[in-house]
């Protein structure tokens, strides 16, 4: 198993993405990228701790890339949006790919690069591309939110030509 760590905005409607991704084991909600041990929810949206909402993603690379994993988070968001996603707005919605190695550092900036060039987005691509550090978990109520709740994912943003 590998893991993988995005930020996209809310974490709610990012890791329902993920968990929908066949060779996605597990996910989990938490922060990461600031500077405060063990943060809850509550610190990080101060926008006081430097944390962003993200996702861990344990995947099998055998059955789902890496690549293809940046490819979902791109779709997902919109990465030319600075410090915010749709109406969430402040650092902690930031889009970010926190790296666990040199091959995924590499991948993700050749992605970045590809979709600059494309020409999908009118906007520069503002997504900063950092080593992963130390993930702190959400409480247990933010884990798969909307699965436990029953209701479709609402507050995930489809990218959209920025």
């Amino acid at each position: 198993m590998a893991k993988a760590t995005f930020a996209a905005g809310c974490f709610w409607g990012v890791e329902s993405a993920f968990r929908e991704q066949p060779g996605v084991i597990a996910t989990a909600v938490g922060y990461t990228g600031g500077d405060k041990t063990n943060p809850s929810y509550e610190d990080v949206c101060s926008g006081r701790t430097g944390h962003a909402e993200a996702v861990l993603v344990e995947y099998d690379p055998a059955t789902v890339s890496y690549e293809q994993l940046l490819e979902l988070f791109w779709e997902n968001h919109d990465p030319t949006q600075l410090n915010r996603q749709g109406p969430d707005h402040g650092s902690q919605y930031r889009s970010a790919i926190f790296f666990h190695d040199a091959a995924q550092e590499a991948a993700a900036n050749t992605s970045k690069k590809e979709l600059a060039k494309s020409g999908k987005h009118r906007r520069p691509i503002v997504t900063e591309i950092v080593p992963a550090g130390d993930f702190w978990m959400a409480e247990d109520y933010h884990q798969q939110y909307f699965e436990k709740r029953g209701i479709a994912p609402t507050c995930h943003v489809r990218a959209l030509a920025g």
